[in-house]
């Protein structure tokens, strides 16, 4: 007898009679299994062998319940992380529905000890906060609403995936929404295989896809084969995006949860119901420059040779040796011209810098140059203040500011 899939079960549970829903309880109360995978994307997403996996869209397709389940059945030293700590309440409430009497609590460390694993909840409420989880190791690292968390937060403390368990696979594994603001953007940018409608090459859900970090740049590999790159072994990392909605979790959909869905606003609805990527990334009440002049500005830019106009400004980031670059951007006019790139090693102290500055300075121009004074800057900025007939200006971005907005009323916390 074939295991009925979640959609045969959703269409089953109205039917039952008090009799049949009985004995569905019992044999439920009867199965000592901590957790088992929903037939269907669940179950797809927890046997798939990708190394980073984002799991969801949609409300209610079961997203907290695949991160606990993964924890306590398949991974020896896991983390869940919530961005704040009261976040973390339902996952907790519910840990212990699953694990009942089989492990133990520390309300301290907010840690589960069963036998032979822990499962630890974690929390970021702010960049700097990574930094408490530094060094330490898990086999599953675990984020719960993903597009809520900063790319940084996520790549910093997925640095920390690792175990020296034998046979003790490790992977990451992210579930959430579609974001519902522009700093979420970050998740559709790394998964836009699977998440943005206009990538050249779509993929399926589930496919498994390869990436690797070439100089310093994210591409995309054909396979998972490690390949040498100038003085490197590369090994490429797997990722996959699985959605789920409401109609793969069976137990919630009968509950009559769709309706309260369906309920609510647009671009909400579109979101929570069917977990469309596409709307509803809204700015911050509180951002100066809203995202779609920024998009329509780049969509204006068009790469080409200098204009007519002549050179009026340079501005210069400086990098100090490693692997960080020296930037230099020259504008004519209205038009930025393509940033001018140098290897920190090639840059390693003011007078370096300043020399490439006169270097890109076209001839006959006399253009304002901006220097970064920050750490070295400031050596580049003497070094060029020296030299005459030159308009140099130090940028402090950290220094305060006086100024007003429009209305006034509202100051600025520094020049940033």
């Amino acid at each position: 007898m074939s295991i009925p899939t979640t959609s045969e079960l959703l269409d089953l549970l109205p039917y039952l009679n008090q009799q049949e829903r009985a004995e569905v309880d019992r044999m439920l109360a009867s199965d000592r299994a901590m957790w088992r995978p929903l037939a269907g994307p669940q179950s797809q997403a927890y046997h798939s062998q990708a190394d980073e996996i984002f799991y969801g869209g949609a409300a209610g397709g079961g997203k907290t319940d695949l991160l606990l389940g993964l924890a306590l059945t398949a991974h020896a030293r896991s983390i869940i992380f919530r961005r704040e700590y009261p976040q973390l309440k339902a996952i907790v409430d519910r840990s212990y529905e699953l694990v009942g009497d089989q492990g133990r609590f520390n309300v301290q460390s907010n840690t589960w000890k069963l036998d032979g694993r822990t499962l630890e909840f974690g929390a970021v409420q702010y960049d700097h906060d990574v930094n408490k989880y530094q060094g330490r190791p898990h086999d599953l690292k675990c984020f719960d609403e993903l597009p809520n968390f900063t790319e940084y937060q996520y790549t910093f403390l997925s640095g920390w995936l690792r175990t020296t368990r034998r046979g003790q696979r490790t992977r990451i594994v992210s579930a959430g929404n579609p974001p519902t603001s522009a700093d979420g953007e970050w998740v559709i940018r790394r998964w836009a295989a699977w998440l943005d409608r206009s990538h050249p090459a779509p993929a399926r859900p589930g496919d498994l896809r390869w990436y690797a970090r070439v100089d310093g740049k994210e591409v995309e590999v054909e396979t998972g084969a490690v390949f040498q790159h100038k003085q490197e072994r590369i090994q490429p990392l797997s990722r996959t995006f699985i959605p789920a909605r409401l109609t793969d979790n069976p137990f919630l959909a009968a509950s009559g949860y769709g309706g309260r869905l369906q309920a609510l606003p647009e671009p909400l609805r579109s979101q929570l119901l069917y977990g469309d990527f596409s709307v509803g990334l809204d700015d911050d009440p509180w951002q100066c420059i809203p995202t779609e002049w920024v998009r329509m500005a780049q969509a204006r830019w068009r790469e080409r040779e200098r204009p007519d106009a002549p050179l009026t400004t340079v501005a210069v980031d400086v990098a100090r040796g490693g692997k960080d670059k020296t930037v230099l951007s020259k504008r004519y006019g209205t038009w930025f011209a393509p940033l001018i790139k140098h290897p920190g090693q090639t840059t390693p102290d003011g007078p370096a810098v300043a020399g490439l500055v006169l270097q890109a300075i076209d001839a006959g121009a006399n253009p304002s140059i901006h220097v970064d004074v920050i750490g070295v800057g400031a050596s580049v900025y003497d070094n060029l203040r020296q030299l005459e007939n030159l308009r140099v200006a130090a940028v402090n971005f950290a220094e305060g500011s006086g100024a007003m907005d429009l209305s006034g009323r509202l100051t600025f916390a520094n020049l940033r």
